[in-house]
């Protein structure tokens, strides 16, 4: 295990070296010695009672870093004078807040105003990650909270379900990630669901057809159906039999050649030429796809980062200084 997370930690040197400058390995290793350990009890502690807290995490980051980059600017409350990401339509059911705040607390009352809530969300994603079933890796730390939580920035850079192929690469390829990392990204998907109004077209009438989606195998699209007759209904976006949403593998992107995606977009990356070689490589080697997950994951969480003197070190998560 050791041997493979040193491999990625330098693969990810290698191909990422000018963001991670910004950023340093064991940053803490003085302010606060046991800040890391400290992360991964607590998310420990939350997986053995709520496994689905490493989709909620994952989640949590991606809508974060995407947007004006990985400053915890998600984590912010709205109140009658500041406004918030939270309250943005793609970020209705972000949840994990709770527990951010939970470390945090810990963290203040042993380092008081020296573990930043941007960081707290990447150590917590990675932990809840691995605990999961996925990768060991290592990320860099030392990132720093903003000023800014703006809901219009979140609806206008998060992308929907249904966005193709060639817009989620362009959306990836603004911000340096290629292809193997985008796939790769949206294999997160493997512990993720989905409530029935991202998919239930597809079920029922696809693109005002009247008639399912073409491109889904029809006994899914009768199981979603079913699913989605009982109001508040969704569905794992790994459909192995059994069903396993919170054992993070690459048996989704098996799946997903197999016509069962139940997101759109899932679906196309499994059959348009510029992404379904990567699908199917994954779908071969999960060691492969767990490697570059976490490739990924590190690339994701250097975005756009504020490092040494600009934004801040909040006292809460949900509120600036």
């Amino acid at each position: 295990m050791k041997i493979a997370k040193f491999s990625v930690l330098l693969l990810i040197l290698f191909i990422f070296p000018v963001a991670l400058a910004q950023l340093k390995f064991g940053f803490y290793k003085e302010s606060c010695p046991d800040a890391e350990t400290i992360v991964q009890n607590l998310v420990r502690q939350r997986f053995g009672s709520d496994p689905t807290i490493t989709a909620a995490l994952t989640r949590m980051h991606f809508h974060d870093c995407f947007v004006q980059g990985c400053d915890a600017s998600l984590l912010i409350d709205q109140t009658t004078s500041q406004s918030s990401e939270k309250t943005a339509g793609p970020n209705g059911s972000v949840r994990g807040f709770e527990l951010i705040d939970e470390i945090k607390t810990a963290l203040e009352a042993q380092c008081p105003s020296k573990v930043s809530c941007s960081d707290i969300v990447t150590l917590a994603t990675r932990d809840s990650v691995f605990l999961g079933g996925g990768p060991n890796y290592t990320v860099p730390t030392g990132r720093r909270d903003g000023f800014v939580s703006n809901p219009e920035d979140a609806n206008r850079i998060l992308p929907p379900p249904f966005i193709s192929v060639e817009g989620l690469l362009s959306f990836f390829g603004n911000k340096g990630m290629n292809v193997f990392d985008a796939v790769a990204l949206l294999g997160a998907h493997t512990v993720g669901v989905a409530s029935c109004g991202n998919f239930i077209d597809r079920a029922t009438n696809f693109q005002g057809t009247g008639l399912p989606d073409p491109s889904m195998d029809p006994f899914l699209a009768g199981r979603l159906r079913d699913t989605c007759a009982v109001p508040g209904g969704f569905a794992a976006l790994d459909q192995s039999m059994p069903v396993r949403p919170v054992s993070f593998d690459n048996l989704f992107f098996g799946q997903i050649r197999e016509r069962k995606g139940i997101l759109l977009i899932d679906q196309l990356i499994a059959t348009d030429p510029a992404t379904s070689g990567v699908v199917f490589q994954y779908a071969a080697n999960n060691e492969l796809f767990k490697r570059q997950f976490a490739i990924a994951m590190v690339k994701m969480g250097a975005l756009d980062v504020l490092t040494g003197s600009a934004g801040e070190i909040r006292t809460n998560c949900r509120a600036f200084n």
